[in-house]
């Protein structure tokens, strides 16, 4: 199992047709989610600009401090200085405050609609790629890398930019104090510039796998987590501990992998650059004791040099941040430029109206995605008159959800046609085509609400009296009311506070509260008890009163009644009539009965025959 599960790990790791870049492109990419906030740009770039000058100032203040208080013995000048000092320091204050404030709120801003637009893309996107990709994949990136994301943007691209303003500023003011030496300085830049570079591009990478590996953990985690009943019950506790700390480790050497490279990147930039300043103040000092230039002069070249070497390092660690980012917002990204197999046309056609219910499939043939090689169905035609039932019966794997998929446009066929009431629902706008559904699974699926969120999904614009409505004709109510809050009550993730039975119901109440024009069965009483059955079989019995409905069964005593009952094997139809006329008629069909009413009709006959004797 544990074999298995690496495969599939790494299959999805790789889900993505993942473009690799060489630079911070991808990040630029998010500058179009600061357009619509421009007044805050302008806002921290003014403030930026501000405490850049107010840090340059400095070197200026503590020249004239030098020169003209301390080598003067002028105390006028000493006291002029000090103000100046003074008043740079609360520019740099309130600039700084001002900065803060405005880059937080846009980091904060723009991860939020990143979110935003990622979420509202996935939810969009065709049923294939939800079939190759892990939801842990796509929570991490929804999640993990969003938070990196607002990091680098609401703090790192700040420090980036005003470590950019005091390298340019500091380097001009460089040349204003001293052209010689900045000479020397500028020898030292290409030096400093290249490891920069040539290690950026080796962390970028690296924290691309670092991501990727994260994401592995949270798919493993996740994937455990849902399924944590049947963990314990097979005793794979171990197994699962196991499996989860190589994941683990995996993650933790990617990602010390990257700490190293990076720490590599600023030890080797400290040296050069401070190493530099050495020579240069020992250059410097020389000059100084020849008179060649002041000790203001000196000073303040020093700390220009300082504040530039200051900023080359600071930038070479963001820059490490910004690589690390763009290999998040890679991520991001591709979710954001995939397309949905599934489109609207341009010019969609308006389905009839009033909706009548005629289903017909056309000669359709479809494969899977992940399964190109077996058609799931093939050369599959059948026509479904309006408010019949009809029922889909065959061995797994013949292709009856199949069938479900493509009539709710999760899949198009690559032959034939899927008609709804006599409109090609590939030229339809698949919106309009689901709306006209209402779809009740055998495993019924509940949100983390209450029970009138719950019910309400089938009709977000229904009121408490048609939910209620909906819950009596789905024999919801009684179960509901009994909560402690009634239908308000918070149903547990997944529903999880409620029988297999109740969500079953809730489900149906859903679907009626839809009002469909074609009702979609997907075996909805397999797994209840008799007397959950019972009612169940009850509401469903008034939820396919004057709609088609097409019935998925496994069980067959569930479908006798059906209106035509159609037989799949092998993704084509082998067989239809009712239940009488294919005993008789499809072997595949008599060979299903008799494995299911062979026994019950014998336990009865036995029975009677006690009971006669």
């Amino acid at each position: 199992m544990s074999s298995e599960r690496d495969t599939t790990l790494a299959h999805n790791s790789a889900s993505f047709d993942r473009p690799r870049g060489q630079n911070l492109n991808y990040l630029r990419r998010t500058a179009s989610f600061l357009k619509p906030y421009t007044g805050h740009v302008a806002a921290a770039v003014i403030a930026l600009v501000i405490t850049g000058l107010s840090v340059l100032g400095l070197g200026q203040g503590l020249k004239g401090l030098i020169d003209g208080g301390f080598a003067d013995g002028d105390t006028g000048a000493l006291d002029r200085a000090l103000y100046f000092l003074l008043g740079l320091s609360v520019v740099m204050a309130l600039g700084t405050y001002a900065r803060f404030y405005f880059v937080s709120w846009l980091g904060e801003r723009v991860v939020a609609d990143l979110r935003k637009a990622v979420f509202d893309r996935i939810v969009t996107l065709h049923s294939g790629f939800f079939e190759t990709t892990k939801t842990g994949e796509v929570l991490s990136r929804l999640t993990t890398d969003t938070t990196l994301l607002q990091s680098v943007i609401g703090s790192s691209a700040s420090v980036a930019l005003r470590n950019l303003l005091n390298l340019v500023g500091g380097v001009i003011m460089l040349f204003v104090t001293n052209p010689g030496l900045t000479a020397m300085v500028l020898v030292v830049v290409p030096v400093v510039v290249a490891p920069i570079l040539i290690f950026g591009r080796r962390v970028r990478k690296l924290s691309r796998a670092s991501q990727d590996r994260v994401a592995d953990v949270g798919a493993f985690a996740e994937e455990t987590i849902n399924a944590m009943s049947t963990v314990q019950a097979f005793t794979h506790e171990e197994v699962d501990k196991a499996r989860f700390s190589v994941e683990v480790t995996n993650a933790f050497d990617t990602a010390i992998q990257r700490i190293r490279t990076r720490g590599l990147l600023m030890g080797l930039v400290i040296l050069l650059v401070f190493g530099a300043i050495g020579v240069i103040l020992w250059v410097g000092g020389h000059q100084m004791l020849a008179g060649e230039i002041s000790g203001g002069e000196l000073a303040a070249f020093l700390y220009y040099a300082t504040l530039v070497a200051f900023s080359v390092g600071v930038m070479s660690e963001v820059y490490g941040e910004l690589q690390r980012a763009a290999g998040a917002t890679e991520r991001l990204i591709e979710i954001l430029e995939c397309q949905s197999d599934i489109q609207t046309p341009p010019h969609p056609l308006p389905l009839p109206e009033p909706a009548s219910g005629r289903v017909q499939f056309d000669q359709v043939t479809f494969h899977y995605p992940s399964r190109l090689d077996h058609a799931a169905l093939s050369n599959f035609s059948l026509n479904i008159e309006p408010g019949k039932t009809v029922a889909l019966v065959g061995p797994s794997g013949a292709g009856k959800s199949t069938v479900f998929q493509l009539l709710l446009r999760f899949y198009d066929p690559e032959h034939g046609a899927v008609m709804l009431d006599g409109v090609n629902v590939r030229d339809a706008d698949p919106k309009a085509v689901r709306e006209r559904f209402a779809l009740v699974p055998q495993d019924p699926v509940l949100f983390g609400t209450s029970g009138w969120e719950n019910i309400r999904y089938g009709k977000p614009d229904a009121d408490d009296d048609a939910v209620r409505q909906a819950a009596e004709a789905a024999a919801a109510a009684e179960f509901l009311d009994k909560l402690p809050d009634g239908f308000a009550t918070f149903l547990g993730e997944k529903g999880v506070r409620l029988s297999g039975g109740q969500r079953q119901r809730i489900s149906l109440a859903r679907a009626l509260l839809r009002n469909p024009s074609v009702l979609l069965l997907d075996e909805a009483t397999s797994a209840l008890d008799a007397e959950s059955e019972r009612l169940v079989q009850a509401a469903l019995a008034k939820l396919k009163a004057g709609r088609t409905t097409l019935v998925i069964a496994h069980r067959l005593a569930t479908v006798v009644g059906a209106d035509l009952i159609v037989v799949i094997d092998q993704g084509q139809i082998v067989a239809t009539g009712t239940h009488t006329e294919l005993l008789s008629s499809s072997p595949l069909y008599a060979n299903l009965a008799a494995l299911q009413f062979d026994v019950d009709f014998g336990r009865k006959e036995k029975l009677d025959a006690r009971q006669a004797s």
